[in-house]
């Protein structure tokens, strides 16, 4: 067996007749001479060629006339006879679950089953150049990776468009760069993978919020948040956000079904912390399912939307609980009374001083009680 690069057109014509010769066998030499000319001829049409990427369908059709397929061959990846005809008539378009089973199956390229070219889709946004810089000096992008490049290894081309599409929003900042939202989306989800979860892990229970809340008072508590939500099967993530992100927080499912909270710690306080956390919580174990794989949150933004709302009262009755709402809120507090509160509800003491802040929208006052630059000081 011997294959060797093509660099004219008649070799690339001669590896087309080759290629057709050995289509059909099914001895492991051929099978693995069938690979390497492929691999050529793709990058010889690859350079000298330009090709408008197939649709579904074709694609679909060409494999079937390669492999001597019929169109009930087609059922175990695609579904019913009727569903088969449907789909090869062009009435109706592949699911995400019928690109992965017949990309898997038959090999026929996601791209192509997508149909979506590169010559033909509209090109994706890219992020700033600084937020770019930023990914690098992080460590994220190869040397020469392009955005595409990125987001593609960081998640899959299928997974970029499913995780595009099934994304809440409504709570980030008119001047966001989408775009650099998106690439700190694919680092999160990269760090997210190195992340292991022990074989025990158990769902949340009731108490779990309340659990991790009381961590506050301890003596590195922050940093034992990590460990504590792997215990409940939920992975952390802390990522400093990109430049024209404005985000707080995220949550957001992991391909293997594992839900992933992820801070950025824009402010760096030990009230926004703690409040951050428990609102990615909230919607990591009650509002991520299969229509929302993720939820992006800029705090300083206020929101009507129903699951903010929820998870923004998560969050404060599971850090100062109701009953103690109108002495956290008081007009006069002394800084002795903010500790006693704290005490009693098992909370750090930043955490009540934050709450007053808002409340009265005074935020001088108290202000040397809130933890500024002591979380990211416990995680390093």
């Amino acid at each position: 067996m011997t294959v060797s690069a093509i660099r004219s057109e008649a070799a690339y014509r001669e590896g087309l007749e080759r290629a057709a010769d050995l289509v059909g066998r099914t001895d492991q030499k051929s099978l693995d001479e069938l690979e390497l000319l492929q691999a050529v001829i793709e990058r010889w049409e690859r350079t000298q060629m330009t090709m408008p990427m197939p649709t579904p369908v074709e694609a679909i059709r060409f494999r079937m006339m390669q492999a001597n397929l019929r169109p009930r061959d087609l059922e175990p990846f695609i579904g019913s006879r009727a569903r088969v005809s449907e789909v090869l008539s062009g009435n109706r378009t592949l699911s995400l679950e019928m690109i992965r089973a017949l990309s898997r199956h038959l090999g026929i390229p996601a791209d192509a089953l997508i149909g979506v070219s590169a010559e033909a889709a509209p090109k994706r946004p890219e992020p700033s150049r600084a937020a770019m810089n930023s990914l690098r000096e992080a460590g994220f992008l190869r040397p020469g990776e392009n955005f595409t490049s990125f987001m593609d290894r960081a998640l899959g081309p299928a997974r970029v468009e499913a995780l595009l599409r099934k994304t809440r929003t409504a709570r980030t900042n008119a001047k966001t760069d989408l775009a650099a939202v998106e690439a700190w989306c694919a680092a999160v989800a990269l760090r997210a993978t190195t992340v292991r979860l022990p074989a025990d892990a158990k769902a949340p229970g009731p108490g779990a919020a309340r659990e991790l809340a009381r961590l506050s008072r301890e003596k590195n508590g922050i940093g034992k948040v990590a460990v504590t939500l792997a215990g409940m099967g939920i992975v952390l993530v802390v990522l400093k956000h990109l430049p024209g992100t404005y985000l707080d927080g995220a949550a957001m499912c992991r391909p293997d079904g594992a839900a992933v909270i992820a801070l950025t710690l824009r402010h760096d306080r030990i009230d926004n912390f703690w409040f951050t956390l428990l609102h990615e919580f909230c919607h990591a174990t009650r509002h991520l399912d299969g229509k929302t794989l993720l939820i992006l949150d800029d705090l300083d933004i206020s929101s009507s939307d129903a699951i903010e709302e929820e998870a923004d009262r998560f969050a404060e009755d599971t850090l100062i609980p109701a009953t103690f709402r109108e002495r956290c809120a008081a007009a006069w507090m002394s800084t002795a009374e903010i500790v006693e509160i704290a005490a009693e509800v098992g909370v750090h003491p930043a955490i009540v001083a934050g709450r007053w802040q808002r409340e009265h929208g005074e935020y001088r006052r108290f202000a040397k009680m809130l933890g500024r630059g002591e979380v990211s000081a416990q995680l390093t």
